[in-house]
């Protein structure tokens, strides 16, 4: 992971700022618990809800590997390979070796790994609309202060 860019020690906040920053983190960990309460209201754990996403969001012109979701969601390979277990067994995702290389393993939702992801995800992103608010905000105060701390540094 990159190292995050910092402001110089000497720039000056303002009471707003922090109020800004206070009430982001807040909303991110309001946004978290309501999207593992619907995770959980679905059976699964919040990982398991990251890893359907994140097989479902895959980029790639290939399906996802064991090795790119354990880098998704930054956790070593072994553990992955517990978790899509788990997910196997559940029929939320199916696992089959690559036609190129079969000792990779790809991933692929499962119909009923479609339905949940779509469900959370529906509901999820109504929560990220009610609260754009917040997220307006503190773009906009990142915007107002980033240039004074890049100037500085």
């Amino acid at each position: 992971m990159a190292e995050p860019e910092t402001a110089p020690a000497d720039a000056d906040l303002s009471a707003e700022d922090y109020r800004a920053l206070g009430a982001f983190r807040r909303a991110i960990r309001e946004f978290l618990a309501f999207s593992e309460a619907g995770a959980r209201a679905h059976g699964l754990t919040s990982q398991q809800h990251q890893a359907l996403l994140a097989i479902k969001c895959h980029p790639g012109p290939e399906p996802m590997s064991i090795g790119e979701l354990a880098d998704s969601l930054l956790i070593k390979n072994h553990s992955a390979v517990g978790l899509v277990e788990r997910l196997v067994e559940r029929d939320l995702v199916s696992r089959r070796p690559f036609e190129t290389d079969r000792r990779r393993v790809a991933l692929a939702l499962r119909p009923r790994g479609e339905e949940v992801i779509a469900a959370i995800s529906r509901r999820n992103l109504a929560q990220l609309s009610r609260g754009g608010d917040i997220l307006t905000e503190i773009a906009e105060t990142a915007r107002r202060i980033a240039p004074a701390a890049v100037d500085e540094a």
